[in-house]
């Protein structure tokens, strides 16, 4: 993510790859290669790191957490977590920390098998390692956006269609926090211009609304979740965020990933 990381993970993740391109002197979303989900376009994570180094040659070692979480064995915390662990993953890779790609890879395998996709990524896991191993960014960025792609695949297969956005929004969220975190050490308004997503934020909050899991929905995460929709979307909804409004979004981002990553809700 990182390149992509931020925005997908921004986003929610991964959801296409494309070859590396020159990123551009300024950010104009619209020109990024990109998946539609349902209408929202998603900006290729790797795009938009790319665009971050050149607007700063981030600091990603960082923005890196000591404490990836611990599973707690709810599965929205579980989703969500495992979405925040893939984003780290982007993350660690911008570093180039194989260590950390690898205990991530492991991380992966164990949060899929407590969410019951552990099959679908086994070999992304050891795939993950042996790139890792290898220094081979470029393919661990690759297998970490397929991992993502391969649960979100696996669980909507097994009709949990509402887990799987609360891995992207894990994910997104993450994201977010590294995003706001980097433009507010260095700000200008073209960094700031990543977060002016709101199509994204309407699309994710109108999943959540519109959950069948009628016990999922009302989890206290969730909840959580949905109030840091509500409250991002008037700090990005003017022309040109400003600073203040980047901070205000990473504590946000910041308090509820920590609620996803701590033992108790």
């Amino acid at each position: 993510m990182l390149p992509r990381l931020i925005l997908l993970v921004s986003c929610g993740l991964a959801l296409a790859n494309s070859p590396a391109q020159e990123p551009p002197q300024s950010i104009d979303l619209s020109k990024f290669p990109a998946a539609a989900v349902d209408d929202v376009v998603v900006p290729v994570p790797s795009e938009i790191f790319n665009v971050l180094d050149k607007l700063g040659s981030p600091n990603w070692k960082a923005e890196m957490r000591d404490n990836l979480g611990k599973n707690t064995g709810n599965r929205a915390q579980v989703a969500l977590l495992l979405g925040t662990i893939i984003a780290d993953g982007f993350i660690a890779v911008e570093a180039e920390d194989s260590e950390r790609v690898k205990e991530i890879g492991q991380e992966v395998l164990s949060l899929a098998d407590a969410i019951n996709v552990r099959k679908a990524v086994i070999s992304r896991s050891k795939s993950i390692t042996e790139k890792a191993d290898a220094k081979n960014w470029r393919a661990v960025r690759s297998e970490l956006d397929g991992a993502l792609q391969d649960v979100k695949g696996a669980m909507e297969e097994l009709g949990d269609d509402d887990l799987a956005q609360l891995v992207s929004l894990g994910g997104w969220i993450r994201g977010t926090e590294v995003l706001t975190s980097i433009v507010s050490k260095n700000y200008s308004s073209d960094g700031a211009e990543l977060l002016n997503q709101p199509e994204l934020i309407n699309y994710f909050s109108r999943r959540i609304d519109d959950m069948r899991n009628s016990r999922l929905k009302k989890e206290e995460l969730v909840g959580r979740v949905r109030k840091l929709l509500r409250d991002i979307k008037p700090l990005i909804s003017k022309g040109g965020i400003p600073l203040g409004s980047v901070q205000k979004i990473n504590k946000m981002t910041n308090e509820v990933v920590v609620v996803i990553t701590t033992e108790e809700p």
